[in-house]
């Protein structure tokens, strides 16, 4: 067993898109206003599933000076991709500054990363985000997310040539 099999538990690393390409601008669309990610199936290829995910989002933002821009969150979990039977899963998640504008105003690139626990989720998922901007007009940002799904035990992490040879060394 290499490094990193056991630093990743033994346990298959996997992404899906949790949410498009999205804007906002302050005190405009998009801006407050939630925003419904895709069903996306925890299921790997070999029927395993995954038992947490961390959501990322990625975001570059044109802020004023001290201006902010936040995100808030809720997963949701439903019985297939359609959403049949979609409910709330865990608690909310509540508005997180991500970036502050700096003096004179500057253009801010980042992420905001929220995890979530889905051992009592069922097989679908998705993320609802609430982009908000704290000025009154004139502020964008441009969005989008991803998941990374951890914890299924049946397979073994994708590891490029890379992390193999220097696991192998150790």
């Amino acid at each position: 067993m290499s490094f990193s099999d056991v630093h990743n538990g033994g346990a298959n690393v996997r992404s899906a898109r949790a949410a498009g390409n999205q804007t906002a601008t302050a005190g405009g669309s998009g801006d407050a206003t939630q925003v419904d990610g895709a069903w996306v199936s925890r299921k790997t290829a070999t029927g395993s599933i995954a038992l947490s995910a961390k959501a990322i989002i990625s975001y570059t933002a044109t802020l004023t000076a001290a201006a902010t821009l936040k995100f808030a969150a809720q997963f949701q979990d439903a019985v297939d991709a359609a959403g049949a039977g979609a409910a709330n899963y865990g608690d909310a998640i509540a508005s997180t500054t991500a970036a502050t504008g700096g003096g004179g105003g500057t253009t801010e690139t980042g992420t905001a990363e929220f995890d979530v626990d889905l051992g009592g989720a069922r097989e679908f998922i998705r993320i609802r985000v609430t982009p908000d901007l704290s000025a009154g007009a004139t502020d964008t940002a441009a969005w989008s997310a991803i998941y990374l799904f951890f914890g299924d035990q049946r397979g073994f992490p994708t590891k490029s040539a890379v992390n193999i040879a220097s696991a192998d060394a150790i």
